[in-house]
């Protein structure tokens, strides 16, 4: 006999937490997006894949409830617009790569 769960219930306190497939789903995305945006910028953000999720779930809030482009059309897969994810992870790795070249540039020293 086997029991496949829907999500999982956290409950610290008066404080529930519910985590479906759709989260996981939506999570998965981001990484998948995060990564796609690092090749494509060249540049790494920190704490490696978890950062990579991290910049694509800002980036896809970024550009869904921001920045709000209307009139393109998208693929949307399992929620999660997939082109304007990349585009905003895409923008905010850039912006990171922007801010962060600088101080990975080795100087040397003439004499």
């Amino acid at each position: 006999m086997s029991v496949l769960a829907d999500g999982v219930t956290i409950q610290a306190g008066h404080y529930v937490w519910s985590f479906g497939l759709n989260n996981v789903l939506y999570v998965l995305i981001a990484a998948i997006v995060g990564i796609i945006a690092e090749a494509i910028v060249g540049w790494h953000v920190p704490l490696g894949i978890i950062g990579a999720v991290i910049f694509a779930l800002v980036g896809i809030w970024l550009m869904t409830q921001v920045i709000v482009i209307s009139g393109i059309g998208d693929v949307n897969l399992f929620g999660v617009p997939v082109f304007r994810a990349l585009i905003g992870s895409i923008i905010l790795v850039a912006l990171w790569h922007a801010l962060t070249y600088g101080f990975t540039r080795r100087r040397y020293r003439t004499v």
